[in-house]
């Protein structure tokens, strides 16, 4: 009997538990996605061209039904909730995830290469999301007051300065009234598009996908013009695998299926039934389902809705840009973390305002959430693809799906993902170039930064000396011996780094005991404790020390150095002089194999480059850097 309560009690704690991450779940995961019945509908009825009417409303709302069931029901939910990388999701979580099977240096270069555009068309869609979503809560002040409209944009800059402003403080204490919020908004669409549908009853039975064709039959000149528009409704979807590692799998989809998709389902139903009634409702449907004494509380929680789902985009930038510094796709610049129990919540300052200053630019050039529309999919349709092809290999070279299953599986999925793209392609000359303009300058930067660290690399290791060559060649010189510990950083776990030498070369000590340190980032999130710290005994007083990290890890010197303790290393940070190398980089483009303006450019970075003893935190009074001229 004790053993039955004792179960019945797990399991009762189990669903508690499973409930409330699904709570939070909602306000972090779905915040972007849930705020797309604020125009997606209104702006495929627009993209259409018809007047409101039986076929072409029941089409449009077939189409967004199937289209966020194939997207976001079958593949991300469903599916890619599967491919986990220890519990994390993500772009570059699921690449690094296929790169475990890649042996070919050819496959590696070509899924790092994706990785890295996904990457880059993440922070495009990082800098529209907050500024539609923003804006178009807004506007429907305009529809309670239309005196109100000149307001709309510096009410919208403003609340977009103040969202940016306070990420410095962090999203933790914010972040627990996330949930609730985003619970009674899904609340409210429901309850919304419910009072609208019972209206007209009929018009749910556009969940058949014979609607769809038939307005794809009637409409076949324009067909792609309106899935441009129809895509706006699963933006955001890509949020439900990207925060797998907060939330977990099983939590997600419980929000997804229980909550997030009946609700906006029924919201767009609503709004359908609304302009079947009344035609002139197309200006603004979402916030006409509603009672004019109940107008002005939409317009404010729809505006706290926007700023939650623009904080979780924010939120993603800021890791997204911290993965990529870990894996060496990115110049290390500045992270402050803002929480010492969650060691994800981080702030990065360069990048938050460099994010602040492009939406700001966006909101005073488009202007409205209509015009934005078409500068909105692109990114969103191009991540999706590339992670939908990286998970078709990790499907077969981790799932070991036979060939039949994995292409049954995704190829449903990626004929409807080409098909949004292809659409999205039109809204080019109107808008769409923005999100590829600024997604190609940040591949460009980090194929730059990539490609340049790949030079310096060679370029130093090319003089550099292995630990047998160095202990050869140091039996023959005569250095006087010091009291103390000196601990050298380096990159190379192979070799001997160039701040050594130097020291040796202008100072002509050694320190009792060296300790030849490497922090390395290894293609997994993760690394366990017990596998992170390999120690070697090197003789003459000299230590290898290698310290592995996944690239969600963050780095600990602290906690390196005690684990090398466990190893039979002894070492006191505060007895302990630190030695940094410092580079230099010089372009010489008449010698370099790179063109020269990427040279000046990855020139440019590496002087706005966090140094190594910012980056690990490592003691101020115990840090000497050693510069170096390095010419690439």
């Amino acid at each position: 009997m004790e053993t039955a309560t004792t179960v019945a009690g797990s399991a009762m704690t189990d669903r508690h538990k499973l409930a409330g991450l699904a709570l939070a779940a909602l306000g972090v995961v779905y915040g972007d996605i849930g705020t797309s019945p604020i125009y997606a509908f209104r702006e495929s009825v627009i993209a259409s061209g018809d007047q409101p009417q039986w076929h072409s409303v029941a089409g449009l709302l077939s189409l967004i039904f199937w289209v966020v069931t194939i997207v976001v029901s079958f593949k991300y939910a469903s599916l890619i909730l599967r491919a986990d990388n220890q519990g994390q999701g993500g772009m570059l979580a699921l690449v690094a995830l296929a790169l475990q099977k890649a042996k070919q240096p050819r496959v590696r270069y070509i899924l790092l290469m994706l990785g890295m555009g996904g990457a880059a068309l993440f922070l495009g869609d990082a800098v529209i999301t907050p500024a539609i979503s923003v804006l178009s809560a807004i506007e429907g002040l305009e529809l309670k007051a239309p005196g109100l409209a000149p307001y709309v944009v510096p009410v919208t800059i403003a609340i977009v300065i103040g969202l940016f402003g306070v990420q410095s403080r962090g999203s933790g204490t914010v972040g627990k009234f996330f949930g609730p919020i985003m619970c009674v908004w899904f609340f409210s669409l429901a309850v919304l598009g419910v009072a609208e549908i019972v209206q007209n009853p009929m018009v749910l039975a556009a969940i058949s996908p014979t609607y769809a064709f038939g307005f794809v039959f009637a409409h076949f000149g324009i067909t792609l013009v309106v899935l441009g528009s129809v895509l706006l409704a699963v933006t955001g979807g890509e949020a439900l695998y990207a925060d797998l590692g907060h939330f977990g799998r099983k939590p997600i989809q419980l929000s997804w299926f229980s909550m997030v998709l009946p609700a906006s389902m029924l919201n767009y139903f609503g709004q359908g039934a609304l302009v079947l009634k009344d035609p002139t409702a197309i200006n603004g449907p979402f916030f006409l389902l509603a009672p004019g004494w109940l107008l002005l509380p939409l317009v404010f929680l729809a505006t706290l809705a926007t700023i939650i789902a623009s904080q979780a985009v924010i939120s993603g930038a800021f890791s997204l840009g911290w993965q990529a510094m870990r894996l060496g796709i990115l110049p290390r610049l500045l992270i402050r973390h803002t929480s010492a129990a969650h060691h994800g919540q981080i702030y990065a300052p360069h990048l938050n305002w460099l994010l602040m200053i492009c939406v700001i630019l966006l909101v005073a050039g488009f202007r409205s959430s209509g015009a934005l529309a078409n500068a909105y999919g692109i990114a969103v349709t191009g991540t999706m693809i590339i992670n939908t092809a990286v998970a078709f290999l990790v499907s077969r070279w981790h799932w070991h799906w036979p060939l039949w299953k994995s292409a049954a599986a995704f190829g449903l999925i990626i004929l409807t993902e080409c098909t949004l793209l292809t659409s999205s392609l039109l809204k080019i000359p109107q808008g769409g170039w923005f999100p590829l303009a600024l997604g190609g300058f940040v591949f460009l930067i980090m194929a730059t930064w990539m490609r340049g660290r790949t030079l310096v690399s060679r370029t130093v290791g090319q003089s550099a000396l292995t630990e047998d060559e160095f202990l050869a060649a140091l039996s023959e010189r005569h250095l006087t011996r010091v009291p103390g510990t000196a601990l050298f950083l380096t990159g190379d776990a192979q070799k001997v780094p160039f701040s050594l030498l130097h020291n040796m070369r202008h100072n002509r000590i050694l320190h009792e005991r060296i300790v030849l340190t490497s922090l390395m980032t290894v293609e997994v999130p993760f690394v366990p404790e017990a596998e992170r710290v390999e120690v070697r005994d090197l003789g003459r007083g000299f230590w290898r020390l290698i310290a592995r990290y996944g690239f969600v890890d963050e780095p600990d010197v602290g906690s390196t150095l005690r684990a090398a303790a466990k190893a039979g290393l002894e070492l006191d940070p505060q007895q302990i002089s630190f030695f940094v190398g410092r580079e230099r980089i010089i372009a010489r483009a008449s010698q370099s194999r790179m063109a020269a303006w990427r040279l000046w450019l990855f020139t440019i970075m590496s002087y706005t480059e966090t140094s190594a003893a910012d980056y690990f935190r490592l003691p101020a009074g115990r840090v000497i850097e050693l510069g170096a001229r390095i010419e690439v």
